[in-house]
């Protein structure tokens, strides 16, 4: 994480989603949103909508202290997660992941509203912001794109379980100041 003190699990609160510490007591709700398989197609986890396989992944999620739940405000539901970590190449990173939400989310504002939550508190601690993606997925590629990262480098890293091919991206403080007034 970043030389100076960060919260990884903070409360932040946008217009249609709320993020919040993830806890044991979320597991239901976030194994709801998790048990569409289109959600996980493009995933190297294709299988993760499956129960068995969803409960390591949560006990995984929850004993990061890094991980955050996405709930539509209007509903209370849960919609998906996303995390904060460090990226075993670059020590002193701090970086955005395993995300994931619900389909009737994706295409929309929902991913920019979360991604945006997310880089706001991140930019409060450092100037640059990694996230690393699976090669084959597309969707998560094109979504951090539009966010203004550029793609760094492949390479090979262990996120969580086991050594797997990541296509680096970095997304600069300045970067994304000039996306988000539409430069």
């Amino acid at each position: 994480m970043p030389a100076i003190p960060f919260d990884c699990q903070p409360t932040l609160t946008g217009p249609t989603l709320r993020l919040a510490p993830l806890a044991a007591a979320d597991f239901a709700g976030l194994y709801r949103a998790a048990s569409d398989p289109a959600i996980w197609a493009q995933h190297p986890a294709t299988d993760r909508y499956k129960r068995e396989v969803f409960e390591g992944y949560f006990a995984s999620l929850l004993a990061t202290k890094t991980a955050l739940t996405v709930s539509d405000i209007d509903t209370g539901t849960i919609v998906g997660t996303s995390s904060y970590y460090t990226a075993p190449d670059i020590p002193d990173s701090l970086c955005i992941g395993f995300t994931f939400l619900v389909r009737e989310k994706w295409g929309g504002a929902s991913n920019h509203e979360l991604k945006s939550l997310m880089l706001e508190h991140a930019f409060k601690a450092c100037d640059r912001v990694y996230l690393h993606i699976a090669p084959t997925n597309l969707r998560s590629q094109h979504a951090t794109l539009k966010l203004g990262a550029v793609h760094l480098y492949d390479a090979e890293l262990d996120l969580s379980s086991g050594p797997r091919l990541c296509k680096c991206y970095g997304l600069d403080k300045a970067k994304w100041r000039s996306v988000q007034a539409g430069g």
